[in-house]
């Protein structure tokens, strides 16, 4: 991932919804194999994966799956990480990370083992509410200082109207985004997609602009030859 804002579309069913995605600036699509009105089986994933441009991000995403498992549809899928979305052990998380390139870790907003996070290996901390895929949005206090947001994902009830405050609040690394973008289970809206995408990234802006400014000596601190 770059240190622009990560965005990841999850719960892809189509190819073209795929596609629909990373024409709007989507930085990676979700696959998701675990029970859901969005599973879809690996060869379909492999299928839409194969037709995206090789920067994009391909995501399988596991709850509760064998390590073994995971690895083997992740490889054999051609994707490009594996986002283990239930009580996967540190241990077996860093078995995984191991195997594959990239892996991101997902905890529901407020679960004290995401103070032990970084015993996991994962690449990424994914918080999410308490029912990943409910369209429920958490507290976002709750992910407050919990990591360091270079590697921090939030999820969790996320669209177009609220992504920004999201962005402005918690600063993360990235935003993924799966029902807050949909006009059925499983079919994404095209203009929710453009809207989310765009919001988020407008977040982004302002708030690096913002930084900037404060960095900027004020008339009352003397000047520094140092500085340019």
């Amino acid at each position: 991932m770059n240190e622009d804002l990560f965005v990841k579309i999850c719960g892809i069913t189509s190819e073209a919804d795929a596609l629909l995605c990373v024409s709007f600036g989507a930085d990676a699509v979700g696959f998701i194999f675990a029970p859901s009105a969005r599973q879809i089986p690996a060869q379909i994933a492999s299928d839409i994966a194969k037709r995206l441009p090789p920067e994009i991000l391909t995501v399988g995403v596991f709850r509760d799956e064998a390590p073994q498992r995971v690895v083997q549809t992740v490889q054999r899928a051609g994707l490009g990480a594996a986002q283990l979305h239930g009580h996967e052990s540190a241990q077996e998380t860093a078995w995984v990370r191991a195997r594959l390139p990239l892996v991101i870790k997902a905890f529901p907003a407020g679960d004290r083992t995401i103070a032990r996070f970084a015993e996991f290996g994962a690449d990424y901390l994914l918080i999410d509410g308490d029912t990943p895929g409910s369209g429920e949005v958490f507290d976002w206090r709750l992910a407050e200082g919990v990591a360091d947001p270079s590697r921090l994902i939030v999820s969790g009830g996320l669209h177009p109207g609220n992504v920004a405050q999201a962005v402005t609040h918690l600063r993360p690394a990235g935003v993924d985004v799966s029902s807050g973008v949909e006009s059925s289970p499983g079919r994404k809206d095209p203009r929710k997609v453009r809207d989310f995408i765009v919001n988020a990234r407008t977040a982004e802006t302002e708030v690096e602009a913002r930084d900037a400014l404060s960095d900027e000596p004020t008339e009352d601190e003397p000047y520094d030859w140092r500085d340019s």
